[in-house]
């Protein structure tokens, strides 16, 4: 096989042939590449797995393809300062244990983008790897049942990587275990189960991602410190459908999210848990969901600012016969505030109040929540409130509702 090097280059200029029964190992070019030079293989299908424990740039000009064979990872990156670019890694193993993937990331300063990486259990998994760089590639699990498909990207004991504009299809999760200051953005995420999924993990950004079809946008468990901006959770339904849930969960600054057509919009377990912290909820949209946000118990230490709410067909629910009010609720659109503006200041002239009537019923009985929504629950409501059988709990109080929506909502994107 003749090899012409130059310039910290790697060309194979014959042709690769007689292959009928199995593709050529990419190993044997690997090895053959100096350290810190590109590697450019001719155009065609190669088989993995491949190792780099040497820094080496993998282009394959969007004309190579690397199969693993049906068994393990396609690529172990197990270096500094690596490159893989403009492959197609396909036909991992099946195995949850070995964490089969399209990529393993075992070191720090690697960059692995615009690589489409498909019928692959797990896609890009990254452990105690720094600084990585995780941009623009395309990743598909398995068909396989929701439940047993791999994650899409997997962050375990991570810090400082950046995952942005990789677009994401019918995978399981995205997962963020015992990592900080990594930043999600971004990324468009459909057809999974949670689009992100954050354990113990602090400190962390995730910015203008769009989270569509999947059964949970982004939820927060024991991780603290996360800032969620800016984006786009839509149609997070089904029985554990919600856009963005927090379990003891501190110090979050969750603004300018829309969040629209999901069974919840919000889901709220024991958060704050640093009873010392706040968490900051302000200049988002919940709309057109069945429970804009659901509070597992009579909790404390949210402050909901310049929200707006519309279109919900129960705007807050509280188990457990309690009320919301011990939250900070200030300056939020409800578009059932039945109140004036006299003053024109755009600040209703009277505090927004809801009462939970006959509604108390399946937050109190969760079994009766099936019930939600149908005509005879709509006709006790309707009793309820014209002759009260007892008095009603006051869920929430806003001082100044606002008579307009501050943020206005986008217009829906379907594939």
């Amino acid at each position: 096989m003749l090899k012409y090097i130059a310039a910290g280059l790697v060309f194979l200029v014959t042709p690769l042939t007689g292959y009928a029964a199995e593709y050529p190992p990419l190993q044997d070019l690997v090895d053959a590449a100096e350290p810190n030079s590109i590697l450019i293989p001719p155009p065609g299908t190669y088989s993995g797995p491949v190792t780099l424990d040497y820094p080496l740039t993998i282009d394959g000009k969007n004309k190579v393809t690397i199969d693993a064979g049906g068994t393990g990872s396609v690529i172990y990156l197990d270096t500094d300062g690596a490159v893989i670019r403009n492959l197609r890694l396909t036909n991992t193993g099946n195995s949850h244990n070995d964490i089969d993937a399209g990529v393993q990331v075992r070191g720090n300063f690697n960059v692995v983008k615009d690589v489409v990486i498909d019928n692959s259990l797990f896609g890009v998994d990254l452990q105690q790897s720094d600084f990585n760089i995780i941009r623009r590639n395309t990743i598909s699990s398995k068909d396989v049942d929701l439940g047993v498909r791999g994650d899409s990207v997997r962050l375990w004991y991570s810090f400082n990587n950046k995952i942005e504009d990789n677009v994401i299809r019918n995978s399981r999760d995205m997962v963020v275990w015992y990592s900080a200051d990594n930043t999600i953005a971004r990324n468009d995420s459909r057809g999974g189960r949670y689009s992100l999924h954050f354990m113990y993990s602090r400190y962390n950004d995730v910015d203008s991602n769009h989270y569509e079809n999947n059964s949970v946008g982004i939820f927060l468990m024991y991780s603290d410190s996360v800032k969620v901006h800016g984006n786009y959770i839509a149609y997070a339904n089904g029985p554990t459908g919600l856009g963005i849930g927090f379990k003891e969960t501190s110090d979050v600054d969750i603004y300018d999210n829309q969040i629209l057509y999901c069974a919840t919009g919000m889901y709220i377990d024991v958060s704050p848990y640093d009873p010392e912290t706040t968490n900051r909820i302000h200049d988002n949209v919940i709309a057109f969901t069945n429970i804009g946000i659901d509070f597992l118990n009579d909790w404390k230490g949210n402050v909901f600012e310049r929200n707006s709410f519309k279109g919900n067909q129960t705007q807050i629910s509280v188990a457990g016969g309690k009320t919301a009010n011990r939250n900070v609720w200030k300056d939020n659109y409800w578009d059932d505030y039945e109140g004036f503006d006299l003053d024109n200041d755009g600040i209703g002239d009277t505090p927004y109040e809801l009462y939970g009537y006959a509604d108390r019923i399946w937050m109190d009985v969760p079994a009766a929540r099936f019930l939600q929504g149908t005509p005879v629950m709509a006709v006790l409501d309707f009793l309820e409130r014209l002759a009260p059988f007892s008095k009603p709990d006051m869920l929430v109080r806003d001082k100044n509702p606002l008579m307009e929506a501050k943020v206005k909502v986008s217009g829906l994107t379907k594939e």
